[in-house]
């Protein structure tokens, strides 16, 4: 938790001091890479151990902290569908603005936070093995599917919201109001380690 604290109070110090670039496709500093030529991204797919903050924007912007490149990481672009993998030790932190996402999916250790309140008409979030989500939402349609031992924690408000999930799953949705709220619970076994998705 400590950890967690001291890393959102870094993030907001270096994010207050940035100033944005849009003649660069890339900007590098000391602690964080801003890849600006990313654009029209409408899904996030993270694997391995990534903390991805994902928040409302006007432009498509993504922020790699650490130095990724001299690391085992990979931040990928392709058909609107940004693809970040790491698979350290340490979590490669990602900082995420979208203008127009509507799904994240996560996998192995990933976790994902909303910066702020994720304002969206219709919004997929699927979370897999040990992946886990904090997100505020302010939706109309919100659908959330956990496998395996994944964890939701959602907070906000959304006109409807669907959550499918396996039996060993955790969601906590007490904070969360929905006018029609669906809830599909599976007695699906955990799968085996070895049969887990281990990336791109």
């Amino acid at each position: 938790m400590k950890t967690t604290i001291l890393s959102i109070i870094a993030f907001l110090v270096i994010s207050s001091a940035v100033t944005k670039s849009a003649s660069a496709a890339t900007i590098n500093n000391s602690n964080y890479i801003i890849l600006n030529d990313v654009s029209r991204i409408n899904k996030i797919e993270i694997y391995g151990n990534v903390e991805l903050y994902v928040s409302d924007g006007t432009a498509d912007q993504v922020k790699v902290y650490n130095h990724y490149y001299s690391e085992s990481a990979l931040v990928q672009s392709k058909n609107g569908v940004l693809r970040i993998s790491s698979y350290t030790v340490d979590k490669l932190v990602v900082w995420v603005t979208a203008a127009d996402l509507r799904a994240i999916s996560a996998y192995d250790n990933a976790d994902v936070k909303s910066f702020g309140s994720l304002s969206k008409i219709e919004l997929d979030v699927d979370l897999h093995n040990n992946a886990s989500a904090k997100l505020n939402l302010d939706a109309f349609n919100a659908n959330v599917t956990l496998t395996d031992r994944a964890k939701a924690d959602l907070t906000g408000t959304a006109n409807e919201l669907n959550v499918n999930r396996d039996k060993a799953t955790s969601v906590n949705n007490y904070n969360f109001t929905a006018v029609h709220l669906t809830e599909k619970t599976t007695n699906k076994p955990v799968a085996d380690k070895d049969q887990d998705i281990a990336g791109i």
